[in-house]
């Protein structure tokens, strides 16, 4: 299937406005009464009413961007596009061609404004270290929401006072304009341009909101992150995004995970790599190094003859599933280091060490350059 962000054209951390600017971009020009008889447009179309119904909403989105379309039921409707909710599809539908064509019942713009509506949903980047990571922590975070309004608890008007109805729609929140046309006249529903829709107006609006019936305040919250975390992880943390109008649920607050480098760890999935320095004398006769774990220091036996670059396990030591059950390895990779600045009895030492492991030494040898500039001499 087509990546949903590529069929609306636009990028993975595009905002909701900037998503629906391009929903509404594309639904209009792949419509089918504007390219009749085109089934490609036809299936363009499909395609974007598909990538936005799922990119517009906050849960969806983020279980398409860590599952892709497995995480969102691809198979839920026809075609492989259908995901479900289509009421909102076709209202801004509706919306892009200028209201609606006497539509009525469930679809009236009305009871679309004047009813609950949810919270928009928040997103919080959080940074950790590695070690907070692997184990888990509590980390308190602010972040600045906008909330019922604490004087006109959310109606919008001055204390003492109340909303009217407003007088150019009746209360509707509607108004209708007929249209003659070649093919007889057409009656377009639209939404009230004073009233914005709601039927009602606001005279004395609340001074603290300014008739909004929401205001921002700065909230506190413990983020609880799990041991096992990694980058991009997701923390989820429901109704903690901002309030609900007119009775609405809140919407989420979604925690990115980002994960600050360690100076000797590197992590591959649960595992654990780092390389540890030894020296010759070490890899050749074996010995017991001291191997920097997450808990602390553990003592290893590397067996005589060790190769520069093998690589050893811990079992059991790396980072904790983030599921609860089991945890990782950890890999460390031993590099022998050559001795450098030897006084004249390592020097002999290692001679005679040459000479009884049979090895030619040839001391002061020329390099490639040295010998070809000596043949053009």
């Amino acid at each position: 299937m087509k990546d949903l962000y590529e069929v609306l054209n636009v990028n993975r951390d595009a905002t909701q406005d900037e998503i629906k600017s391009a929903y509404r971009k594309l639904a209009k020009k792949y419509h089918p009464d504007l390219n009749p008889d085109d089934k490609e447009a036809e299936q363009k179309f499909k395609e974007v009413n598909a990538a936005y119904e799922v990119l517009s909403d906050a849960d969806k989105r983020s279980k398409y961007d860590r599952f892709g379309h497995a995480g969102v039921d691809p198979q839920a409707g026809a075609n492989g596009y259908g995901y479900g909710g289509f009421e909102d599809i076709f209202g801004d539908i509706f919306d892009i061609f200028g209201g609606g064509f006497g539509r009525t019942g469930g679809f009236s713009q009305r009871s679309r404004r004047n009813g609950p509506v949810r919270g928009a949903d928040l997103r919080y980047d959080l940074n950790i270290d590695f070690k907070d990571a692997v184990f888990g922590t509590e980390k308190e975070i602010q972040i600045r929401r906008m909330e019922e309004c604490s004087t006109c608890n959310g109606d919008g008007t001055k204390p003492g006072t109340h909303k009217e109805t407003c007088s150019n729609c009746n209360g509707t929140g509607e108004v209708r304009y007929a249209q003659q046309t070649p093919l007889g006249q057409f009656v377009r529903v639209g939404t009230c341009d004073v009233c914005q829709g709601t039927g009602e107006i606001i005279k004395e609006k609340c001074p603290t909101c300014g008739g909004s019936g929401r205001e921002a305040k700065t909230k506190r919250i413990l983020v609880k992150v799990p041991a096992g975390v990694d980058n991009g992880s997701i923390i989820s943390l429901r109704g903690e995004g901002e309030g609900g109008q007119r009775g609405g649920p809140s919407g989420d607050l979604y925690v990115y995970i980002n994960v600050n480098e360690d100076a000797i760890f590197k992590r591959q999935g649960n595992d654990i790599y780092l390389n540890i320095p030894i020296s010759f004398t070490e890899a050749a006769l074996g010995a017991e190094i001291e191997v920097p774990t997450l808990e602390g220091i553990e003592n290893y036996n590397i067996p005589a003859g060790t190769q520069t670059g093998s690589e050893f396990k811990l079992k059991g030591k790396g980072v904790p599933n983030l599921r609860g059950v089991g945890r990782g390895n950890l890999f460390f990779t031993v590099d022998i280091e050559v001795p450098s600045n030897l006084n004249e009895r390592q020097k002999k030492l290692l001679l005679e060490f040459s000479k009884e492991s049979g090895e030619i030494y040839k001391e002061h040898k020329k390099g490639f350059f040295q010998k070809v500039k000596d043949a053009f001499n």
